[in-house]
């Protein structure tokens, strides 16, 4: 063949131009041409090069190949995923939906063999009909033996698709009427609306009584000129501030978030396929009725294909009302009447969508930064005070001992008294020790210490033995008191830091400043 594009110049309507009254076509002579020579020099050879005989690997087997390597190798990659041959055949003429699946069904659209295929497979198979067919041969052949095969596969298709492609249509449609009446009763967005147009009339001087919600697009690009916040934080700050009880708005409008991921355009054109497909669908089934059928096949077919018609029918009066309340809420949030029908109810959807999100992140700021200088304003009440002057601790008061501690008073300045002379009666450097450190020192004795003050005692050669001994009987005497007998609680330790011990205190004596600290002796009778 020769793939040119006729012209039919005899059929234009130009015979009053001067130009088109004759045509070189006209003027040429017809020429008579070898068509026997022709026929042998152009002959198509598909036929007799595509036959040809594929020996096995073993040598014994060989196979008649007849469609192209491209062609065989998809179908036998194919056949890989399918059932046997025979097994598809007996389903497609039952239906059954057990034996082949959607994808199986598919696979075998794309396979099914031409007619001018099916002559060469027939041909090869009677010229050689010792020698089998390849496989992916011998399988066009089974497909080509079922009587109407593309007519069954389209309708079993529809029948298997008919359910997804209804949901598809159906739950976009019952999100896009929920969104509607989302927005239509979310207190929030009015918040937020109203406090963006009265922000706009504030600066742009105007009394504006709406704005088109398209603008929400621009909100967080906004920004003021001090502290470069943008104009949806200031929003953000107001709502939070003039209503407490407002939400973060993108909880609240889910159904809109979901339709804008829907193109309803294309939803649309799904529905007018799906109504082309039933239609179809019905020739498919007449077609197939006037071969072999079984009656039971036939009315569930049918009765199939009458309940399909019936809900697209519904669909599509179910999308013609909702996209006309689509078009009422727009009236309803301001919009012009003659622009309605150009808005895409995608690109509004993702309008109102991200800016909820964005609405949303920002209020979570808002409300971090709010509480943080809650804590501050509530950090600076106590600052520089101590725990027992703030709120929490200042009403209360200590409770009294339910046990008496400690030594009575009258006890222990009787103790104070005896150490004093204790110590004025021993050596100068005995004087210089102090009963405050022997009184101190009696909670060092009680943690086993007793040994290290005995050493220390009898080191000193300025201390008397009658003394020591005494020393360390009051101390013991001291250390085990019941606790059970203390009334008075004992007053703070004070830090060890400067602490002494009594050994180095009865060998080098007390400062001047350190005796007269106690009123051991006055000023003019200390003697170092």
């Amino acid at each position: 063949r020769l793939f040119w594009n006729e012209v039919r110049p005899f059929d234009w309507p130009c015979k009053n131009n001067r130009r088109c009254r004759e045509f070189l076509w006209s003027k040429l002579e017809p020429i008579k041409v070898d068509t026997s020579r022709l026929e042998h020099l152009f002959e198509s050879k598909s036929k007799e090069l595509s036959v040809s005989k594929k020996t096995a690997a073993d040598g014994k087997r060989q196979e008649i190949i007849v469609l192209d390597s491209k062609r065989s190798n998809a179908i036998n990659i194919g056949l890989t995923v399918l059932p046997p041959p025979r097994t598809i055949k007996i389903a497609i003429l039952n239906f059954d939906e057990y034996a082949l699946n959607k994808e199986g069904i598919e696979k075998i659209l794309t396979m099914i063999p031409t007619d001018e295929e099916k002559q060469k497979i027939q041909e090869a198979q009677l010229a050689n009909p010792e020698i089998p067919l390849g496989s992916a041969e011998q399988f066009l052949l089974t497909l080509s033996s079922i009587s109407e095969l593309s007519a069954r596969l389209h309708l079993w298709a529809f029948k298997m698709d008919y359910e997804t492609t209804e949901k598809e249509v159906a739950e976009p449609l019952l999100d896009l009427k929920e969104g509607i009446d989302q927005l239509e009763n979310n207190k929030t967005l009015g918040f937020i609306l109203s406090t963006l147009l009265a922000i706009g009339n504030f600066l742009n001087g105007t009394n504006a009584k709406a704005f088109e919600l398209s603008y929400l697009e621009k909100v967080p690009e906004v920004k003021d000129t001090v502290h470069k916040q943008s104009l949806l934080h200031h929003v953000c700050t107001m709502v939070v501030e003039n209503f407490p009880d407002s939400s973060d708005l993108y909880s609240e409008i889910g159904a809109i978030t979901r339709s804008a991921k829907v193109d309803f355009d294309q939803l649309q054109d799904n529905l007018c396929q799906m109504e082309r497909r039933c239609k179809a669908s019905w020739d498919h089934l007449k077609a197939i009725a006037k071969h072999e059928m079984k009656p039971v096949l036939k009315q569930r077919m049918s009765e199939f294909l009458k309940d399909c018609a019936e809900r697209i029918i519904i669909l599509k009066i179910v999308h013609r009302r909702i996209i006309n309340r689509f078009h009422s809420f727009l009236l309803f949030m301001g919009h012009p009447p003659y622009a309605i029908r150009e808005v895409n109810i995608n690109k509004f959807c993702r309008i109102i969508s991200e800016f909820a999100l964005e609405y949303r992140t920002t209020r979570e700021r808002v409300l971090q930064q709010k509480q943080k200088r809650a804590n501050h304003r509530e950090r600076n009440k106590t600052r520089g005070k101590m725990i027992t002057d703030s709120g929490k601790f200042s009403g209360s008061s200590p409770a009294p001992p339910s046990q008496p501690q400690g030594l009575s008073y009258a006890e222990d300045a009787a103790e104070h008294e005896n150490m004093k002379a204790v110590l004025k009666t021993s050596s100068p450097s005995v004087e210089d020790a102090t009963p405050a450190l022997g009184v101190r020192t009696r909670s060092r004795a009680s943690r086993g210490s007793t040994s290290s003050w005995t050493m220390g005692t009898d080191d000193s050669p300025n201390v008397t033995d009658d003394a020591a001994d005494e020393i360390m009987d009051r101390i013991v005497k001291s250390a085990t008191q019941v606790p059970s007998q203390r009334v008075v609680p004992r007053e703070r330790k004070r830090s060890r830091a400067n602490r002494k011990s009594l050994r180095r205190t009865l060998k080098s004596g007390l400062t001047p400043e350190e005796a007269r600290a106690l009123g051991l002796v006055g000023t003019s009778e200390l003697q170092l």
